[in-house]
């Protein structure tokens, strides 16, 4: 018996040995959405953005950097070029995986696997799937970095083809739920690794929030789609979340600590860096890359046509370029959904670009009638509506044809006509003639 004692004690102090605490730090961006260049407040450009991942990343070991989708759509180099040239860009960022985002799609799925082959990088994304259930991409990913195996799963948003592609853009895919799907790899991934890290381009109380509830084996959650982020990170029983701000305005950081022997958190913190292009310093390759593509651009989009008498917010553009579109097309009521309205106008002289930045997409505007008495209150606006009279409304293709939006506007019933006119064409020679925006 008197041997037990040293043995036992022997197994306990060897047993404690393997355990370590080791440190990981995911750098984390989120919607970068092709802005190559700082906005009107100085913030953001991928010049700067690299800059800062290359700093953050100098001589650090522990470091990861993952992008949570939407890398595409949002400026001419991307609409002209169909995204491709953005995935060059991010081959300068050092990502170490990649989720789809529902913008990826927006040059329909056929140019997912030209993405694929630009990206020096992993795409993963674990639940858009073909009617064999095979996976569009890799679901997900194992990094080796500081002595840890850290998994990563891939998702995108559930709704992904009935509220945010125009109907055919995903071809033969569909997506399955979020949470079942990533506690399905998660299962699969724990005996395998370390840390589960989730980086999702999802919605986030409904899934992203949904995940850390209710799969234990998920250690952090890395998620985009929501533009506006979140001020603290997101924890639930040790297993934590964090949603940076969109358009490359910062870069977020989450520094954690990993007990080895219990899979778990240690420890954890975040912080948010602001890109702001007047305090950084550029990286200068990533500067001459913007230049060569802004460069083939210029031409065609910095162009002055007219000017704007104040700033305007996304929310202030809305009316003003619905009365654009019900001028434009003679009808008696225009609709633009406010997600497609995706820039700022600042006062003061404007060119080509600036429609380009506030409507990115390639949308055709439609045509339809309706009766009074159906109007939804999105369509008829402050508007005194005769429920006895039938009016003409104009809308982008994507409000006119989306399953969800039908819905929402009530829709379902009306049918449209294609009148084959772009939308963001359409609105260039409307502020060229216009000349100025009050």
């Amino acid at each position: 018996m008197r041997f037990l004692l040293p043995l036992l004690v022997f197994a306990l102090v060897s047993g404690t040995a393997r355990a370590e605490i080791r440190k990981l730090s995911i750098l984390h961006t989120n919607d970068l959405h092709a802005r190559l260049l700082p906005d009107e407040r100085k913030q953001g450009g991928f010049a700067y953005v690299a800059g800062v991942l290359r700093s953050e990343r100098a001589g650090c070991t522990s470091c990861i950097h993952l992008v949570a989708g939407d890398l595409v759509q949002g400026s001419p180099v991307s609409t002209i070029f169909k995204g491709t040239p953005v995935f060059e860009f991010g081959n300068k960022f050092n990502i170490d995986a990649f989720t789809l985002g529902n913008h990826e799609f927006d040059y329909t799925y056929t140019q997912i696997p030209i993405f694929l082959k630009k990206a020096k990088f992993p795409i993963v994304s674990s639940n858009v799937v073909d009617s064999s259930g095979k996976t569009l991409v890799k679901p997900y990913r194992i990094l080796k970095v500081n002595g840890l195996r850290v998994g990563v799963i891939g998702a995108m948003l559930g709704d992904l083809t009935t509220a945010y592609v125009k109907p055919g853009a995903a071809g033969p895919y569909k997506v399955t739920p979020v949470v079942e799907t990533v506690t399905r790899y998660a299962k699969e991934l724990r005996p395998q690794v370390d840390v589960v890290v989730v980086l999702g381009h999802i919605h986030g109380k409904e899934e992203g929030s949904a995940i850390l509830r209710e799969v234990p084996d998920v250690n952090v959650v890395v998620q985009g789609h929501d533009h506006a982020g979140i001020k603290e990170l997101e924890v639930v029983d040790g297993r934590v979340l964090v949603n940076g701000r969109a358009y490359g305005v910062e870069v977020g950081r989450l520094n954690l600590e990993v007990d080895t022997a219990t899979k778990k958190l240690a420890r954890w913190e975040w912080k948010r860096i602001p890109i702001d292009s007047t305090q950084i310093k550029p990286a200068p390759d990533v500067a001459k890359l913007v230049q060569k593509w802004e460069g083939k651009v210029a031409k065609v989009v910095d162009r002055e046509i007219g000017e704007s008498k104040r700033d305007m917010t996304q929310d202030d553009l809305k009316p003003v370029l619905e009365a654009g579109l019900r001028e434009i097309m003679g009808t008696d009521l225009a609709y633009l959904n406010r997600g497609g309205i995706r820039a700022r106008l600042a006062k003061g002289k404007i060119l080509e670009r600036h429609i380009w930045n506030i409507m990115p997409f390639d949308n055709d505007i439609m045509t339809g009638k309706i009766k009074g008495s159906q109007l939804s209150p999105p369509l008829r606006g402050n508007l005194t509506i005769d429920p006895n009279r039938e009016y003409t409304i104009a809308m982008p293709d994507f409000a006119a044809l989306n399953e969800a939006s039908r819905k929402t506007l009530g829709t379902q019933n009306i049918q449209f006509t294609n009148t084959g006119k772009d939308l963001r064409t359409a609105l260039v020679e409307w502020v060229r003639n216009k000349k100025v925006l009050e």
